[in-house]
């Protein structure tokens, strides 16, 4: 048995670990694509040597689940086909004895996913982004980033829903005092990004404007409501590179995640609106959610791809590998689905990521069940 499981355990890691070479090859594209314009721009390549290392962790929290399925559906396809089961089989051996190496070793991936996406990708997005701050006069829309709180700018507050090239939709901004007390609050439907690169200004253009005029001090002020048709709002980025480049969620470790949970204040200071405070901490709660299902997701692929690839019957990779990305599609479809509940917390939508892994394991038990 010993042997057994040694021999099953070498074939598994050893496709596991090509496979998730190659994932990560083709998830590297992307990459180069970003690190040929930085370097049309002139920029050196110890930044984009930078740029690829600090994008590998995010990568891995993706490929290794899809390496550890499509590890399972490839060796247990090639088991069925050459009859090595059957041989398994006949010597006493039960389908949950075949499996148990291959299981404690995806347990094992779930966990390393979990530290990669609890700590080390979060860290990594996070230097990423302060990496990309050193250089971002050549690119100063690039901190214009739906979901966070911008609070780099002197004398205001900016949270923007979404960004699409140089429109963004969903715009609130605080104008605040010298205190740090809001004394405007602009709401926006959706605006335009000029960019003026020699003054370094961007001017935010507003559409659809709804403002809360503040007049009084801290306690006793009296709004004044004003629609408006547009309102312009200046940044001056020139002072860009020497700021602290706040976190958004995607950057923060779990602990900051739970702790910014608690208390969503911590996170978002000086901002009063319950709704954007709501949306924040929801976007919090999917984030957490997220990542601790994606790996789990390596237990619940293993469990889904040993039936599946014993069904398979064939030694080919390319089925074994379509059959991986489909899956890892409808995953992903799920985490797209719950991010785009972020404004209706009342759904849940952080219990949406579950589903498939839940879905996965439970229909990965029921069958090696009937098939033992």
């Amino acid at each position: 048995m010993r042997q057994l499981a040694r021999y099953l355990s070498t074939d598994f890691l050893v496709i596991c670990l090509m496979t998730v070479l190659v994932f990560t090859f083709v998830m590297c594209i992307g990459v180069v694509i970003r690190a040929i314009d930085y370097a049309s721009l002139g920029i050196s390549g110890g930044f984009i040597g930078k740029l690829f290392l600090y994008n590998i962790p995010y990568m891995l929290s993706f490929t290794i689940p899809m390496g550890v399925l499509t590890g399972v559906l490839l060796l247990f396809g090639r088991l069925s086909f050459d009859g090595e089961l059957t041989a398994m089989k006949a010597c006493g051996l039960n389908l949950w004895q075949v499996v148990s190496p291959i299981i404690i070793l995806a347990g094992i991936a779930s966990l390393l996913c979990v530290y990669i996406n609890a700590y080390v990708s979060p860290l990594c997005k996070h230097l990423t982004r302060q990496l990309m701050a050193e250089v971002g006069v050549k690119e100063p829309m690039k901190f214009i980033e739906p979901g966070r709180l911008i609070r780099e700018f002197p004398g205001l507050l900016l949270v923007v829903g979404d960004r699409d090239g140089s429109r963004v939709e969903d715009i609130v901004v605080y104008e605040l005092d010298d205190s740090g007390n809001p004394t405007r609050n602009v709401r926006a439907g959706y605006g335009d990004i000029d960019v003026d690169e020699e003054a370094r200004v961007m001017m935010i253009d507003l559409y659809e404007v709804f403002i809360d005029q503040r007049d009084g001090g801290k306690g006793n002020a009296k709004s004044h409501y004003i629609n408006a048709e547009f309102y312009p709002v200046r940044l001056d980025y020139s002072r860009f590179n020497n700021k602290r480049i706040t976190k958004k969620p995607s950057d923060m470790t779990l602990m900051e995640l739970i702790t910014g949970i608690k208390d969503v204040h911590l996170n978002y200071p000086g901002i009063t609106d319950e709704e954007v405070l709501t949306k924040a901490r929801t976007r919090m709660i999917i984030e957490v959610n997220k990542r601790m299902a994606l790996s789990m997701s390596c237990f619940g692929f293993a469990l889904l791809g040993v039936p599946l690839g014993m069904r398979s019957r064939r030694k080919e990779s390319s089925l074994g590998i379509g059959v991986a990305l489909l899956l890892v599609f409808m995953f992903y479809l799920f985490i797209i689905i719950a991010d785009s509940l972020v404004g209706s917390p009342q759904y849940h939508p952080g219990l949406i990521t579950w589903i498939p892994v839940f879905g996965s394991q439970l229909a990965g038990f029921v069958m090696i069940r009937r098939i033992r």
